[in-house]
């Protein structure tokens, strides 16, 4: 089949076919069993095409059927794109302290912002909150970190300016919900990107800071909350702000983090390395992963209840709630007690919270002085 690979490869079942097409050199190049028998490779003006196939299928070239008898081959380990060693700066353990400093830092601030609208309708937002993680988290497992939070970030950006505007409490309401369902994703996935770039040694005092942030926002924002609608401005504008603060944030993020999820740095490594060979059986094992429905519910679903249910993630996990139980509540008890009943105004009613941010940045002093930093 010398000058027959010339003509038009194609597969007589395209449905079952993936076809790829190449240049007579690539052809020769990435199957070296042809490259001898190929004539003129030079002079090829078609573009012919490769069928890739699990088991052997009939295809036909110029005309006839042939067996492609590669088509039942599985891809080599040699052809996984994986890092150039444990020192490649490209791996997000490997970035430069400032650059990890960075990210840790705006993504502690995108998390703060996200926990910090949770003054007005509580409960319909933790439960946004809570819910939301069930599909962030997947996602950035399957798209990576920052698509995972800038996307669903931005969303809650305009879910915020639209509780601004909201005409009625119903509306109100479901903003709100809503705010709280595409907030979460920066306070489920901040996790996972500390984990990302920083070493088990150091990861103790990135999470010490990313904690301040996030339990800081909410403590601090009813007191900014408090002298907004204390003002001329009313309450709308603590909504105005948030959105605004939310898309600086966001902006910053698209613009100065970069992605930081190992296996898919390496699926980007694997498409440029793809496009600037020609050989399209280079790919990285992120890229093997056949989702499924039924592989998502089972992962993802059924495999944190089967946790739940070990007795160190049943006590970690009810240690976490009752402390998110002591915080929320505060934000709805606080003004009850020291507006309603004491009569103080939104300002001086809100000023408590301060002995929060007060006992959290102690905390925060102390674990960073347990720290063994390497």
């Amino acid at each position: 089949m010398a000058k027959e690979t010339l003509g038009n490869y194609r597969s007589s079942d395209s449905s079952d076919v993936a076809a790829t097409k190449y240049s007579g050199a690539q052809l020769a190049r990435n199957n070296p069993d042809l490259s001898g028998s190929v004539e003129g490779l030079e002079n090829v003006k078609s573009m012919p095409t490769i069928c890739r196939t699990r088991t052997p299928e009939c295809c036909e070239l110029d005309g006839k059927h042939v067996i492609n008898p590669r088509s039942h081959l599985r891809t080599g380990e040699h052809m996984i794109v994986e890092f150039d060693g444990p020192d490649d700066p490209y791996q997000p353990l490997n970035w430069s302290f400032s650059k990890k400093a960075i990210t840790t830092i705006l993504y502690g601030f995108t998390a703060m912002v996200s926990t910090e609208v949770a003054t007005l309708g509580t409960l319909l937002l933790l439960f946004a909150l809570g819910l939301g993680p069930l599909i962030w988290a997947p996602i950035s497992e399957m798209y990576g970190r920052k698509p995972a939070v800038v996307i669903p970030y931005f969303f809650a950006a305009v879910f915020s300016f639209a509780t601004a505007t909201a005409k009625d409490i119903q509306t109100v309401m479901i903003t709100r919900f809503f705010t709280g369902f595409f907030g979460s994703a920066p306070v489920t996935n901040c996790g996972g990107v500390l984990g990302d770039i920083w070493t088990p040694e150091q990861r103790g005092a990135a999470r010490v800071i990313y904690s301040l942030a996030v339990f800081g926002g909410p403590v601090l924002g009813p007191i900014v909350g408090g002298a907004i609608s204390q003002s001329n401005l009313g309450w709308r504008w603590t909504e105005y702000l948030t959105g605004i603060m939310m898309m600086v944030f966001a902006i910053l993020d698209i613009l100065i983090v970069d992605e930081s999820y190992p296996p898919v740095l390496l699926k980007y490594t694997a498409q440029r390395l793809r496009f600037e060979t020609g050989n399209s059986a280079l790919h990285a094992h992120h890229e093997e992963w056949n989702f499924t429905w039924r592989d998502f519910g089972k992962k993802y679903l059924l495999r944190p209840l089967r946790l739940l249910i070990t007795p160190i993630c049943f006590f970690v996990a009810l240690y976490a709630s009752f402390v998110y139980a002591i915080l929320y509540l505060s934000l709805a008890a606080f003004p009850i007690i020291f507006q309603d009943i004491r009569g103080w105004n939104q300002v001086v009613g809100a000023l408590p919270f301060l002995a929060y941010f007060i006992g959290i940045s102690i905390g925060a002093v102390i674990n960073l002085a347990n720290q063994n930093l390497a």
